[in-house]
């Protein structure tokens, strides 16, 4: 099995959008408080906000093929700042990852990691010191995976359902 990562190709568009709707249905299926969901109008409309996230940012979204087949994507962009963020924060050029997707048949095969360093990569050609990511604390899996990758937690979200 060759695989190639490539930039992504609006050939490949049903295919990326197929990864997104598989990912959201695991953090579905993982999701304890039971408040994440997967929209009829999901499909379509996460794929465009992922495209416009990451392009009007300056960013990028990488695709692993494999025999022409989407086993894997990946989407970062530079992070904006607005002038609040400088009244507590140093504000480094900053990469974010906003999407990192890997087909639950193709996992454990080196696909996520090559798709991280590719992106990590062109991040740091952006002159970006630090690359952020948020990770769905039910996913402990995608947790794991970016700690052996020397990942480390800078904020935790807390939630709490009121009686």
């Amino acid at each position: 099995m060759t695989i190639k990562i490539i930039e992504y190709n609006e050939m490949y568009d049903e295919q990326v959008k197929d990864l997104l709707v598989e990912l959201q249905e695991y953090v579905v299926s993982i999701d304890q408080d039971k408040l994440s969901t997967l929209s009829s109008e999901y499909r379509e409309q996460y794929f465009t906000y992922t495209k416009h996230q990451t392009y009007s940012q300056n960013g990028k979204m990488l695709l692993a093929v494999v025999d022409d087949n989407v086993v894997g994507l990946v989407a970062g962009h530079i992070r904006e700042y607005y002038p609040v963020d400088k009244l507590d924060y140093t504000c480094p050029k900053m990469g974010v990852i906003e999407e990192l997707i890997v087909k639950n048949s193709n996992r454990s095969g080196g696909i996520g990691k090559a798709l991280l360093k590719e992106m990590e990569s062109f991040l740091k050609t952006q002159g970006c010191e630090y690359v952020m990511l948020g990770v769905f604390a039910y996913n402990q899996k995608a947790y794991d995976f970016y700690k052996k990758q020397n990942y480390n937690n800078r904020m935790i979200t807390m939630l709490k359902k009121m009686d």
